[in-house]
């Protein structure tokens, strides 16, 4: 990734990640906060995502037409997301404009106006969102699946928290998460571009250097998750089933992270894997197949999935569960396992070729409490991983699944095949 990376850590406690990159006339830079619907109280499910929504929406000294006139007029870009584990906001500039937008983007991060009626307008967008969800039959099959598996863990629930959660929040509740979460110790900053390192940390230094944090920062208190494996089943006029298996996984921070990531890659990344090929191009029993793992910094889940006929339900949830199975009696051979890293550290290196990426990354991994050598790390380590490695975590963790499935009803008014 370049010799050019450094970390710094300023007095009030925000990492900084520079990167100095001169091919290009571009600077991204990523602002995460480690905060996300990991940290957020059941009552209040969905305020880090309504957060996101309403943070660019005016300052003290700003309203949402100035900051959408200062960002267009200089074709920058500046967007906010929330995911599980983390908040980010994220800015793209040509060089001579980056100053003004970082600037720009500290005033939206530390003083927030939140008005109230963009607020509202934001809970409605986001209770259509969460409605407009019941009526695809993949995001019912994994809510069903996550809820079963993660209980009142935060993990259970969508970002988008639900109608009721979010119905409730009000624009105290948002300035109180905002206040508690939001403070230079618990910032991470990745810039990379077409700007020196120590340009870079006196930009940020000038932006944030005289904000600290005045409380310590809120012990979070996370639910145990007891592993209960069962079945949902849930019943829409559609016209194939969804059918998904889930297994409790490992969190980022563990060894076994990277067989699981290869297992991922082997069953179901692309029209080669092992799912698509058995039981889509084989036996023709699917019209969408394939798996999913994702990084975690609690209990992950490892899930594969299959959309089938409703007739083929059985068949196919059969097929599914025989193909996850098979890795637990059956070690890879060297050559399938060489495959899955191939394609794994090829697609890697694909994602980590522009300025954006590079920044997305590295601030990711700070964020994650990995470091910035977890880059070179995950290679190594994926590349170490053996056959015996393999076997021995899918003994580990595909025990017995945690079963969903959504589809329609026979026409004869019987239910899903079981």
């Amino acid at each position: 990734m370049g010799q050019n990376i450094a970390r710094t850590v300023l007095n009030n406690g925000i990492v900084i990640i520079t990167g100095e990159n001169q091919a290009a006339d571009i600077i991204s830079a990523r602002i995460f906060l480690r905060i996300g619907s990991r940290y957020e109280p059941r009552h209040l499910a969905g305020i880090s995502n309504l957060l996101s929504a309403v943070l660019t929406k005016g300052t003290e000294k700003l309203s949402s037409l100035d900051i959408a006139e200062k960002v267009e007029s200089v074709g920058a870009r500046l967007s906010t997301e929330t995911t599980a584990d983390y908040f980010l906001v994220s800015l793209k500039t040509v060089s001579a404009d980056f100053t003004d937008i970082f600037k720009l983007s500290g005033e939206i991060i530390r003083d927030p106006s939140f008005p109230e009626a963009e607020i509202s307008l934001e809970k409605q967008i986001t209770l259509q969102r969460i409605r407009s969800q019941l009526e695809h039959p993949f995001t019912v099959a994994f809510s069903q699946l996550r809820e079963m598996m993660y209980q009142e863990h935060p993990y259970s629930l969508s970002s988008l928290g639900t109608e009721e959660t979010v119905s409730e929040i009000t624009r105290s509740d948002l300035q109180k998460f905002h206040q508690t979460y939001f403070r230079p110790d618990n910032i991470v900053i990745s810039i990379v571009g077409k700007i020196s390192n120590s340009k870079a940390i006196a930009l940020v230094e000038e932006t944030y250097g005289n904000w600290y944090a005045t409380t310590p920062l809120p012990k979070l208190n996370l639910t145990s998750i007891t592993p209960q494996p069962n079945t949902a089943k849930k019943y829409q006029d559609t016209q194939q089933s969804i059918i998904m298996l889930g297994y409790l996984a490992s969190h980022v921070n563990s060894n076994d992270y990277f067989p699981l990531r290869l297992i991922n890659t082997y069953l179901g990344n692309g029209l080669s894997s092992r799912l698509f090929v058995e039981l889509r191009e084989k036996r023709g029993l699917a019209y969408d197949v394939s798996a999913f793992y994702p990084t975690r910094l609690d209990t992950s889940n490892f899930t594969v999935y299959i959309g089938t006929a409703a007739e083929n339900t059985a068949i196919a949830k059969a097929g599914l569960r025989e193909e996850v199975e098979r890795l637990v009696s059956n070690k890879l051979s060297e050559e399938e396992l060489e495959v899955a890293k191939n394609k794994l550290l090829g697609q890697y290196a694909l994602g980590k070729q522009t300025n954006s990426q590079i920044a997305q990354i590295l601030g990711w991994y700070e964020t994650l409490d990995l470091g910035i050598e977890f880059d070179s790390l995950f290679q190594e380590n994926i590349a170490m991983v053996t056959t015996a490695e393999v076997q021995e975590v899918a003994c580990k963790y595909f025990i017995e699944p945690y079963i969903s499935i959504v589809g329609p009803t026979e026409k004869d008014g019987s239910t899903i095949n079981n």
